[in-house]
């Protein structure tokens, strides 16, 4: 299996941390000497410059801007523990603020100010929440997948009964969820009443231009190529809002015909297979944004969207990849690009299509009616083979900040 990390982001075209990261005695000037928190120990040791606290923990070396230690806080003064929230107004904190005394013992970091007022940190609180210690961390693993690895692993389906009404059953879809992207129920009432019961455990249901709760299909009742009965190619949805939607929900009430297997693929897996091979190509689809448009007069649909993004979405901090944005059909024309780069995107382009249409990566999956699909339409593309006959789908769009609210208070990371 792979698993997506900052690491497997990083690994291509940066240093080490050994080749980043100076000896300790070369970041220093000779004069300078390092306070420890006992004789001779190498655990803990910190340093104060004009502007910012050196401080060295658990073999990683980091570095605190004193406004950013005055503004965290977390005294009753100046953070409210019953909300989580910051009471400090940091518009008050002297940009020119300085510690008067530092002190570490085994544990805690103590700071005293200026004006007397002290501030304490444990020293694996600050470990984690540095800008060093973040770099290092994984917002959100996954399992990185194509259709071997992902039949492989042999992800299990959770069965409805066991969704609705327990937190295992709930907590076990989840986890499978946030691993790979794609999660089943099965045994669901084949009505879109129940699909929206389905959906409604994990989230709030996000009502767009569908509407809240849909039917899909073949009629043109909408001017889209999904309601059609032609293959659809892969790609996420709503690429033309400015927040794409984070997660579809889709349940085959109905197909009296033949064809129509859903066709689903790994993008993050994708977009590190050119991370490796082709890392500046990876950068370009990272910075280069485009315009996505969708326009519709079909009856009394009338509407005219646009989202702007990158196609790869990364994390600045570590890299982390955390939204692609990959539609051919609703790609606008390309004007937000000067001509001398538009050719090297269209070859970077080109290189992750390659990698996205690769057969190897290629899951196929017939839907059924009883057997319910929820994508993550921020990693994992979806498309359609051509079928016939009559074919009825429902479904949904999930806010996704409402389904990794529900994760984390599972005690999943998310």
């Amino acid at each position: 299996m792979h698993r997506y990390s900052a690491q497997c982001l990083l690994r291509r075209g940066i240093r080490s941390r050994t080749q980043r990261e100076p000896c300790y005695r070369k970041i220093l000037p000779a004069a300078t000497r390092w306070h420890y928190t006992a004789q001779e120990s190498l655990k803990c040791a910190w340093q104060l410059h004009n502007d910012h606290l050196e401080f060295r923990y658990a073999d990683t070396l980091m570095r605190f801007d004193y406004v950013w230690l005055r503004d965290h806080c977390r005294s009753a003064s100046c953070y409210n523990t019953k909300t989580n929230q910051r009471s400090l107004d940091t518009a008050s904190v002297d940009l020119n603020i300085k510690p008067k005394t530092v002190r570490v013992d085994e544990t805690t970091l103590f700071l005293t100010w200026p004006d007397g007022h002290v501030t304490r940190y444990g020293l694996a609180w600050l470990m984690k929440n540095s800008y060093e210690g973040q770099k290092q961390q994984i917002m959100h693993p996954r399992v990185l997948w194509n259709a071997d690895i992902y039949q492989q692993a042999h992800v299990p389906s959770v069965d409805c009964q066991s969704f609705l009404e327990t937190n295992d059953g709930l907590k076990e879809f989840l986890q499978n969820f946030l691993l790979y992207g794609i999660a089943f129920v099965e045994n669901v009432p084949p009505t879109k009443e129940d699909t929206e019961i389905l959906a409604e455990r994990i989230s709030l249901i996000r009502e767009t231009i569908y509407g809240r709760m849909w039917y899909f299909t073949s009629d043109f009742s909408r001017g889209d190529t999904a309601y059609t009965k032609l293959a659809l190619d892969r790609h996420t949805d709503t690429t033309y809002f400015q927040e794409p939607c984070g997660i579809q929900v889709l349940h085959c009430l109905k197909h009296e015909g033949t064809g129509g297997r859903t066709l689903l693929v790994d993008g993050f897996y994708a977009a590190e297979q050119v991370l490796r091979q082709a890392p500046e190509d990876f950068k370009l689809l990272c910075k280069v944004p485009l315009k996505h448009e969708y326009i519709e007069n079909v009856g009394g649909c009338h509407n005219h969207m646009i989202g702007i993004g990158p196609v790869l979405n990364i994390y600045p901090w570590n890299n982390e990849l955390y939204l692609i944005r990959y539609n051919n059909y609703d790609r606008a024309v390309i004007n937000t690009v000067p001509y001398d780069v538009v050719h090297s995107w269209y070859a970077a382009h080109r290189t992750l299509t390659t990698e996205l249409r690769r057969p190897a990566n290629e899951l196929w999956v017939k839907l059924k009616p009883g057997k319910a699909l929820f994508v993550d339409n921020w990693r994992v593309l979806h498309g359609r083979e051509s079928f016939t006959g009559y074919r009825q789908l429902c479904g949904c769009y999930l806010t996704r900040d409402d389904v990794l609210n529900t994760a984390r208070f599972l005690g999943l990371q998310a």
